[in-house]
């Protein structure tokens, strides 16, 4: 019987410095980002590029989905305020699925946002991926990513990870009960694995590039998409 009572001191031990490292790594992730969001638009410095993270245009249940309707009102707030003068849509596109598309025709049609301006990135299947893509493939890094702000510390630890000077603008965040406490989880967790990915050089960034050499040489054109 004692034996058991070790095991499970030792077993609810290790819970708590799980959890403790998990909170430490949250803290680490504030702690390096701060001063590098904002809330409002005449404080935030301008940039010639804004990398929106893309998010679905729909909730399960059909409906237009507020973190997406959010996002795409900072970015046009952005752009009227004359804070960016070019703008990358980043998210996923798959079969019968396509947030970019959906990003640059509400920025177009509902934001008031010209259509030249507006650059689709298909492949941002995640933070990581967007990030990564907005350096190596577009060849930016000084730019303001837009999302929420729970969000928005993460992206920009990843962003300062690999060399880039990002800076956030946070789009207003939903307050709905289930959606707010469930997405703040999520993102508690996914800074934990950003700060293990950081620690432990788990980065994708090589063969990035190295995608990135090849494609040039196979097109011999300039990956400079936005032209500046």
């Amino acid at each position: 019987m004692r034996i058991l009572l070790d095991i499970f001191k030792k077993f609810f031990l290790l819970i708590e410095i799980g959890f403790l490292l998990m909170i430490l790594a949250n803290f680490w992730v504030f702690s390096l980002t701060e001063g590098r969001t904002y809330t409002k638009i005449s404080k935030i410095p301008p940039r010639e590029v804004a990398l929106v993270l893309g998010t679905s245009p729909k909730t399960m249940a059909g409906n237009a989905n507020p973190y997406f309707i959010s996002r795409m009102d900072a970015t046009a707030l952005l752009y009227h305020h004359g804070k960016i003068k070019k703008i990358i849509v980043s998210g996923e596109k798959s079969k019968g699925y396509n947030e970019p598309k959906a990003m640059k025709n509400f920025l177009i049609y509902q934001g008031g946002v010209p259509e030249n301006i507006i650059l689709e990135d298909p492949k941002g299947f995640n933070t990581r991926e967007s990030i990564l893509r907005c350096k190596n493939e577009y060849q930016q890094k000084n730019v303001i990513i837009v999302s929420q702000g729970f969000h928005n510390l993460r992206a920009l630890f990843f962003a300062r990870n690999i060399g880039m000077n990002a800076l956030g603008f946070d789009a207003q965040d939903v307050t709905k009960y289930q959606s707010y406490y469930r997405n703040h989880l999520r993102e508690f967790l996914a800074r934990v694995q950003a700060v293990v990915y950081y620690i432990f050089g788990i980065s994708n960034e090589e063969e990035h590039l190295k995608n990135k050499v090849s494609d040039q040489k196979r097109t011999h054109q300039s990956t400079n998409y936005l032209g500046i």
